[in-house]
């Protein structure tokens, strides 16, 4: 065999075995892994943010711990269903094993519901008050700038109100008001007339309290 022919050979036998070499080190490549440790803290957080992430689950009472990456959950859930849901939620990357201690109770959650009524309840009335409270005092502020209610602003809001009054048509009415006190003296042609006269001076703003010494009768 000549130098050529001896080259030829060895090339050829060269070209056959490469493949099987790169295919193997190519397979020896995919098949490592780089595992990341974390830490029983970081899987505590993991399995609550998974839990709580199930509606079912929201008001269901459920304490999670971690050991050396075994979670192991207790409280209580208000169904069989919801207890194996819970277990899987809490199956997260990293997580070895789950010990399910959870108890089924029918009426698991109620309590948490109260509470949130009662919270509801409270933050409900409070804003009440807050805006009662808010409501006074803007009152009182008004009354004291631009309009207090003064004597003299009674007797014109009351005059004011009866001129509009058709049941008072024909009437002689005096409103005479001291310290928020109203005296009204003068006639009116009806009873209705008087009645209509006294809710109209008891109803105006500042008003303490109404003397209805009106008389029925012809205007004088």
């Amino acid at each position: 065999m000549n130098l050529s022919k001896s080259m030829a050979i060895t090339g050829l036998a060269a070209l056959l075995i490469s493949p099987n070499v790169a295919t193997r080190s190519y397979a020896g490549q995919t098949t490592t892994k780089t595992s990341v440790a974390v830490d029983d803290s970081t899987l505590d957080t993991r399995v609550e943010a998974a839990i709580k992430a199930q509606p079912t689950l929201k008001n269901q009472d459920i304490d999670v711990k971690v050991d050396n990456k075994v979670v192991t959950l207790t409280g209580k859930v208000q169904s069989e269903q919801r207890k194996a849901r819970a277990a899987r939620a809490a199956h997260v990357a990293g997580v070895a094993r789950v010990d399910n201690q959870l108890v089924v109770d029918p009426h698991a959650g109620h309590d948490m519901d109260d509470k949130m009524v009662d919270a509801s309840k409270t933050a409900a009335h409070k804003t009440g008050e807050a805006a009662k409270t808010v409501g006074e005092k803007t009152k009182d502020a008004a009354s004291a700038t631009g309009e207090a209610i003064t004597d003299a602003w009674i007797n014109t809001k009351i005059h004011s109100k009866m001129m509009d009054e058709a049941t008072l048509k024909g009437s002689d009415i005096n409103v005479d008001v001291n310290n928020h006190m109203v005296t009204l003296k003068g006639t009116v042609a009806s009873a209705a007339g008087k009645a209509r006269a006294e809710e109209i001076a008891r109803t105006t703003d500042g008003v303490k309290g109404v003397n209805n010494a009106l008389m029925i009768g012809p205007k004088k």
